[in-house]
């Protein structure tokens, strides 16, 4: 028999005891009783890293040095099937995005007085991308910046490029600078563009509600590149900003 581990924490699965269920009752392929249950995770918006230093103590347990285990878990949780699309924790220099911008907030977005979808019939029909100049990659954009205060207030939205600094752009044009951080990256499902961003950001929203991990209002960026060449199957990774 091949040995089976549990694709969220990595505990061998020797016996269907060690498995979890669905929500049908039945075992789960995949994953352990400790993670998994009816269908749904135990922990649903645990990190990668958090589940790193709750397995560390149990191989320690086995007799492997804290280093050592450390080492291991480290090249072996990465390829395990939920955390594929887990949000990854990076770090990112400061760059500058320059494009159209428009000022808004999320309950404006939901209602009639959304400017997000207007913002983008003008970025195509005024040819932005073919504008600029000297950009750093044909990468889009979708940059929020300059918050009020949170999630719930106002907030810049910049659909662009980056640019060097020294890139003198066109009147009708703004630059952001979007400074150093460290972020969170969700990168959403497979699908429609439209449908995709909203989910991945409802998801966004959950996990900070539930995470001890800050957002910091730096600065968030949807990224819009090669995976996103064919609108009805696009891939688009969300980048937020944490303290």
């Amino acid at each position: 028999m091949i040995q089976q581990y549990c694709q969220s924490c990595g505990m061998p699965l020797t016996e269907v005891a060690l498995f979890g269920t669905e929500k049908t009752g039945e075992t789960s392929e995949d994953y352990c009783f400790n993670c998994y249950e009816a269908g749904e995770f135990k922990q649903p918006f645990i990190t990668m890293e958090e589940m790193l230093e709750i397995c560390i103590p149990h191989l320690q347990q086995d007799g492997m040095g804290e280093q050592e285990a450390r080492t291991m878990l480290m090249s072996f949780l990465p390829n395990l099937k939920r955390w594929h699309q887990a949000p990854k924790m990076v770090e990112k220099e400061a760059f500058y995005v320059a494009g159209i911008t428009a000022r808004t907030s999320n309950v404006d977005e939901q209602s009639a007085e959304g400017k997000i979808p207007a913002l983008w019939t003008a970025f195509y029909e005024q040819g932005i991308g073919q504008k600029l100049q000297n950009t750093v990659n044909p990468t889009i954009y979708g940059l929020y910046s300059d918050y009020e205060s949170d999630v719930n207030g106002l907030y810049d939205i910049t659909l662009g490029l980056e640019v060097p600094a020294s890139l003198e752009v066109p009147q009708d044009m703004v630059m952001k600078l979007v400074p150093a951080s460290k972020y969170m990256v969700f990168t959403s499902e497979r699908g429609a563009i439209h449908d995709v961003v909203i989910k991945t950001w409802q998801v966004i929203w959950a996990w900070f509600e539930h995470s001890t991990i800050a957002r910091a209002y730096t600065g968030d960026f949807e990224l819009y590149d090669e995976r996103c060449s064919n609108p009805q199957d696009a891939q688009v990774a969300i980048y937020i900003a944490i303290k």
